[in-house]
């Protein structure tokens, strides 16, 4: 019987996303905050002698070639020169075009598990060189931890954040990347943060839940929320937002709905949005309450990668 290893790809939510600017290569300079989350695809992993590296089920919508799990494994295969193969089996639940980082996430966990099952022993910073690539937000499910990230997404320096949990709500909608950052009236001039200017996190990810807790039947105690934290999340954004809003109603209609209960704001480039709150039961009362012509989730943020571990030295 052949041995199958499985191995979650979980999401990410951009808590703010700012467009510094265009640089000369053609990508934007971007500043965020990348928040990993227990939404989840799996993947499945069965190695082979033979070199062969191979999807072995359909994927709605993205053929072999394309899929960032299978060019993952060849390009890892090709850098090493193991003679090696795999086949992977995907499991799909986060949304294609959502703003949560699915394929990036699935090439990441490839990289992370081949380089276990493989026995490379290859080191996070190698992976690392090697995710970007494959794609600008591959490298921080490699860097395995809560992120403040820059560059074109790759500069990452390791923040902590408090246990949150968070709405998600996927709107039917796919939006393109290269659309949204190709479009004239996206905001580009966005001013860069320094990290000294928030220097308590933790007051930052609360302030993301402070604004909700009346509504969802709590009690609120603003002692617990500094002035920082709250002016921080009035003062960040996503500025891809208004673009997507404009181009796509459905995105908008669903920040709308999520507003009612809580600070609501669209993750990457969209389309997904997503809401903090502080406790489980708020959040999943918030859920319940979704119409039944929507469809969410509810998911815990993660304090690093389930696949964090999985480097070595070399």
């Amino acid at each position: 019987m052949t041995e199958w290893v499985r191995v979650p790809a979980p999401a990410k939510l951009n808590l703010f996303l700012h467009v510094l600017g265009r640089r000369p290569d053609g990508y934007h300079a971007l500043e965020s905050f990348f928040q990993l989350i227990d939404f989840n695809d799996y993947l499945s992993f069965s190695v082979r002698d033979d070199g062969q590296v191979s999807r072995i089920n359909d994927v709605p919508a993205v053929t072999p070639e394309q899929d960032l799990c299978v060019r993952a494994a060849r390009l890892l295969q090709s850098e090493s020169g193991v003679s090696l193969g795999v086949d992977i089996r995907v499991e799909k639940h986060l949304p294609m075009g959502g703003g949560l980082g699915g394929g990036s996430s699935d090439a990441a966990s490839t990289l992370l598990a081949l380089n276990r099952l493989w026995r490379l022993g290859w080191s996070r910073d190698r992976l690392q060189q090697l995710a970007l690539r494959l794609g600008a937000d591959v490298p921080v499910f490699v860097f395995g931890e809560n992120a403040f990230a820059q560059g074109v997404g790759e500069q990452l320096s390791a923040i902590t954040l408090p246990q949150t949990w968070y709405v998600v709500l996927v709107p039917d909608v796919q939006v393109s990347t290269v659309a949204i950052f190709s479009h004239p009236e996206l905001t580009r001039d966005s001013k860069s943060i320094n990290m000294l200017d928030f220097p308590d996190v933790v007051s930052f990810q609360r302030s993301l839940c402070q604004e909700q807790v009346l509504k969802t039947g709590g009690t609120s105690d603003d002692a617990s929320f500094t002035g920082l934290g709250r002016w921080l999340w009035r003062n960040t954004r996503n500025d891809l937002q208004p673009v997507v809003c404009q181009r796509h109603p459905q995105v908008e209609e669903a920040i709308k709905w999520l507003g009612q209960y809580a600070v609501a704001r669209m993750t990457g480039s969209g389309a997904c949005v997503f809401a903090a709150f502080e406790r489980e039961n708020e959040a999943r009362y918030v859920l319940s309450q979704l119409p039944g012509d929507m469809y969410g989730v509810v998911a815990q943020g993660l304090a690093q990668h389930p696949l964090r571990d999985w480097v070595g030295d070399g």
